[in-house]
């Protein structure tokens, strides 16, 4: 018989009465995310996901790599269907983990029978299994407490399924059930992994990305758009919003204390994302602030950049360590793109001796001279919006 992936459920197994919510999004971004890769027959029984492709035109290895970036699944297996009768599961056995027994100097059978009305026990058809590969591979002995290689044979309704090792799945809630955020994306290394940890928990991510033509160059827009597409391998589709910046930026420079620049600058780019999110139908913002890493993410300063919106704000990274996040980065392939040499717009008018205690009181003196909302309206008129997904052509 064919090749099935088994897709197992993480914590929406814990769900109480509107558990189903949850599995009928799942399967509903498994079916979308198979349909690059051809004909697949997606269904949900007993905590699985079952992923059955349909001929033999269908990209199997591409969608099992897909697979494995889909939030709400704990771990993933490739395995092959059979019969539920022990000469059939034996036959399979051999037939699809023969070469990596062979390759091994251990192992040992793991049975799990779901379907109650099949005769034999767990116990009964791990031994039985055991006892017949043992014979047929002399070479491979039997270890049950460290193997070198394990045997899966899971027993369920529908037939028997045979597999070795589970890989990790990505984990978190499906893309979809935690509603929308827009994710302030600025290019570096943070941006990407908080929408990325976000996204985890089941968050639809949007973007804002303000850009600073010509003190920042289309390699910097172009940087940023590649690490949306990168993050959407995890969560799907994503929208880009570019603002233009340039003349909120020259305007702070021309009447504002220079030592207020950066968080006054950080005041209107959070209050044109609130903007953003209300219009598209987003609750909450999502930035990469991490607490002391630079002048403006200490307490006092995202205390005043804050005050200007009234939705909550998503910091994934608050409490972590550098190297933490850049692990992550890694994890998720956006690493190498954030650390291109391009500067973005929190790079222009840096003032030498930032203020790092300020109070709302002195950043409201500092922007008197500034007609905000004209501002903040002209920027918003001139939005560009990107659809961006993972199998678009890379922007850089």
């Amino acid at each position: 018989m064919k090749e099935i992936f088994l897709l197992k459920l993480g914590e929406i197994v814990l769900k109480g009465a509107n558990k189903r919510q949850f599995e009928d999004k799942l399967r509903q971004n498994v079916r979308r995310r198979m349909k690059p890769y051809g004909n697949f027959d997606v269904y949900l029984m007993q905590s699985t996901v079952y992923v059955e492709p349909m001929d033999d035109e269908a990209d199997v290895d591409g969608a099992w790599d897909a697979c494995r970036s889909i939030f709400g699944l704990v771990s993933l297996c490739r395995s092959r269907a059979c019969q539920k009768d022990m000469d059939s599961i034996f036959q399979t056995v051999e037939e699809y983990l023969g070469d990596d027994l062979d390759c091994a100097d251990s192992f040992k059978v793991e049975s799990k029978r779901s379907d109650k009305a099949f005769p034999m026990t767990s116990i009964a058809i791990s031994q039985e299994i055991g006892g017949r590969l043992a014979e047929a591979h002399p070479n491979c002995t039997v270890d049950v407490h460290h193997p070198a290689y394990t045997v899966y044979v899971e027993v369920r309704d529908l037939a028997a399924y045979v597999h070795g090792p589970a890989v990790p799945g990505a984990g978190g809630l499906p893309t979809g059930v935690g509603g929308r955020a827009i994710c302030l994306l600025s290019g570096g290394i943070d941006s990407p992994v908080a929408a990325y940890m976000i996204a985890k928990r089941g968050v639809e991510i949007e973007a804002v990305h303000f850009f600073s033509y010509p003190y920042t160059s289309q390699l910097a827009k172009d940087k940023v758009m590649e690490l949306a597409r990168l993050v959407t391998k995890y969560c799907g589709r994503m929208t880009v919003n570019v603002v233009g910046f340039t003349k909120i930026q020259e305007a702070i420079r021309d009447n504002c204390p220079e030592e207020f620049f950066t968080l006054i600058m950080r005041r209107f780019m959070m209050e044109i994302s609130q903007r953003i999110a209300k219009n598209d139908g987003c609750k909450a913002l999502i930035t990469g602030e991490n607490l002391g890493q630079v002048a403006s993410q200490t307490m006092e300063a995202m205390t005043v950049t804050g005050a200007v919106v009234d939705i909550p704000i998503f910091m994934p990274l608050v409490g972590m360590d550098k190297e933490e996040i850049i692990t992550i980065a890694r994890k998720i392939g956006t690493m190498d793109v954030s650390v291109l040499p391009y500067e973005d717009c929190c790079t222009v008018f840096t003032p030498k001796h930032p203020k790092t205690k300020p109070t709302l009181g002195q950043l409201l003196n500092a922007e008197r001279k500034l007609d905000r909302e004209a501002l903040i309206q002209e920027a918003l008129e001139n939005v560009e919006k990107v659809a961006v997904k993972y199998d678009d052509e890379a922007f850089l």
